[in-house]
C-alpha cells in the first residue's frame, strides 16, 4: 500500500528532534554521535550559531527573487570560490545531482561551441555515484537497482574500471568529450584514486582535447583536509561539481569551471529557478569562509590522521571483523567481514551513527569540527561492536 510519503527510502526508526554540534537527539531524548553528518553535509556541525545567524539575518531581508534579477551575495560568493580555486566561473544550483547535470551539459556544449559537435561521450568509472537524475544514474555504475526500470539508457556514457588507465585509453574515440571521476569515491566504498592515475587522466585529456571533470560533491569542501580534494593530488581540473558541505545543511550546489570549459554556456543555455537564492548565498559564503581559515583545514587534517591511525589499529587488532581501513582526511571507511548494515545497526545501539557504502564498507563522515575526544568516542564504540563478533 502506498503511503503519503513516497516509499523510496529505507529510513531508520530513529526520530531525530534536534542537533547540536556533533550530536543528534531523538524525541525520546537519546543522544547519538553523528558520523553521518547528513552524508558529508553538516560540515560545521548541527545548528552552528554562525550559520543560524547568517540565515536569520538574510531571512529578514529577502528569500527569493529568481535569477531574473541580481541576487544579493551571489557575486561575492562566486568571487570567494574562484579566488580560492582553479575556477574562473561558477553556476549555483540546489544539489549535487543538479551540479552534475550542469557539468554534463557544459562538457557537451564546450565541444559544440568549439567546432566539434560530434564529441559528446563521457568516460565514467565503476563504483561511481553521481546522483539520482536520469542522466546521473547512467553516468554512474555501482548498484544495478539504480538503473533498473529506468531504461532505455541515457546515451553517451562509457564506463571503465576505476584506476585502469589502459581501459581509459581504449575507451577514447573520436566522439569522446570528457572524463568524469570522483577523486575519492564515497558511495563506492571510500576509494581514493591513485595520484599517478589522476595525473595520467589529465595528460590524456590534454592529448585528446577532452575536458576533465572532478565530482567533489562528497569528498570536497574541506573533507579531505583541502578545500577541494584534487588539491591533494596536484591535478588541475576543467570542471568541478560541488554540493553537500558547501551549504553546511542548506540546499546548495555549485558547478565550477575554467573560462575555457565554460565557453559554450551562454545566455539561455542553462538555468535554475531557486539556484543561488539569497538564503543559500548568505549561508554558503559563511561556510566557505570558515573552511578557508588555515587553522580550520589544519584541524581537519589532524583529526583525519588521528581517526585513520585509530581505525588502522582496530583493523590490526580485529582482522576477523575488519578487512581494512581506508580514506583521507575526514572521509574514512572500514571494509568489513560481517554485513555492514548489521554492523551499522550495532553501532547505532552503541550511540554512533554511520552510513554504509558499497564493498561492504561503513563510512565515517563526521562534522569537520570534531575534536580528539569525539574521535576516541567513535573508536571506542567501533571496538565494542568488534568485540561482539
Amino acid at each position: 500500500m502506498i503511503t503519503s510519503v513516497l516509499p523510496v527510502y529505507n529510513r531508520s526508526k530513529l526520530h531525530i528532534e534536534r542537533g547540536e554540534g556533533v550530536y543528534l537527539y531523538t524525541t525520546e531524548g537519546n543522544r547519538y554521535l553523528d558520523f553521518v553528518s547528513g552524508v558529508a553535509v553538516n560540515c560545521l556541525g548541527h545548528c552552528p550559531p554562525i550559520l543560524v545567524d547568517a540565515l536569520t539575518k538574510q531571512s529578514h531581508k529577502l528569500w527569493h527573487t529568481s535569477n531574473l534579477y541580481q541576487i544579493p551575495g551571489m557575486q561575492e560568493f562566486a568571487d570567494l570560490l574562484t579566488k580560492n580555486s582553479f575556477a574562473d566561473t561558477v553556476f549555483f544550483c540546489n544539489s549535487g545531482a543538479e551540479s552534475i547535470e550542469c557539468a554534463i551539459k557544459m562538457m557537451r556544449k564546450y565541444h559544440d561551441a568549439t567546432g566539434n559537435p560530434d564529441k559528446y561521450r563521457v568516460i565514467t568509472f565503476t563504483g561511481a555515484f553521481h546522483g539520482r537524475t536520469l542522466a546521473a544514474i547512467w553516468a554512474s555504475k555501482r548498484d544495478p537497482y539504480m538503473q533498473e526500470g529506468f531504461g532505455p539508457p541515457v546515451e553517451g556514457f562509457d564506463n571503465v574500471e576505476f584506476g585502469d588507465i589502459e581501459a581509459v585509453k581504449a575507451a577514447i574515440t573520436s566522439e569522446t568529450a570528457a572524463i568524469l571521476i570522483e577523486p575519492i569515491q564515497g558511495d563506492g566504498g571510500i576509494r581514493p584514486a591513485d595520484a599517478k592515475f589522476l595525473k595520467q587522466l589529465r595528460q590524456l585529456a590534454d592529448e585528446h582535447g577532452l575536458l576533465l571533470c572532478f565530482d567533489e560533491i562528497q569528498c570536497g569542501m574541506g573533507r579531505s583536509g583541502k578545500l577541494f580534494a584534487h588539491e591533494l593530488y596536484d591535478v588541475m581540473p576543467d570542471i568541478v561539481t560541488s554540493a553537500k558541505g558547501i551549504g553546511g545543511g542548506f540546499p546548495l550546489g555549485a558547478c565550477l569551471a575554467t573560462e575555457k570549459a565554460a565557453v559554450g554556456m551562454t545566455f539561455g543555455t542553462h538555468g535554475s529557478t531557486y539556484g543561488g537564492n539569497a538564503l543559500a548565498m548568505a549561508v554558503g559564503h559563511v561556510v566557505v569562509s570558515e573552511l578557508l581559515k588555515p587553522e580550520f583545514l589544519a584541524h581537519v587534517t589532524k583529526m583525519g590522521e588521528i581517526l585513520k591511525q585509530g581505525l588502522e589499529a582496530l583493523a590490526t587488532k580485529y582482522p576477523a571483523v575488519i578487512v581494512d581501513a581506508r580514506g583521507l582526511g575526514l572521509i574514512q571507511g572500514l571494509k568489513l567481514v560481517p554485513n555492514n548494515k548489521e554492523f551499522g545497526l550495532k553501532l547505532e545501539d552503541e550511540g554512533l551513527l554511520v552510513p554504509t557504502a558499497a564493498e561492504n564498507v561503513i563510512r565515517l563522515l563526521p562534522p569537520l569540527i570534531i575534536n580528539e575526544a569525539h574521535v576516541n568516542e567513535a573508536l571506542a564504540a567501533i571496538e565494542r561492536v568488534c568485540k561482539s563478533y
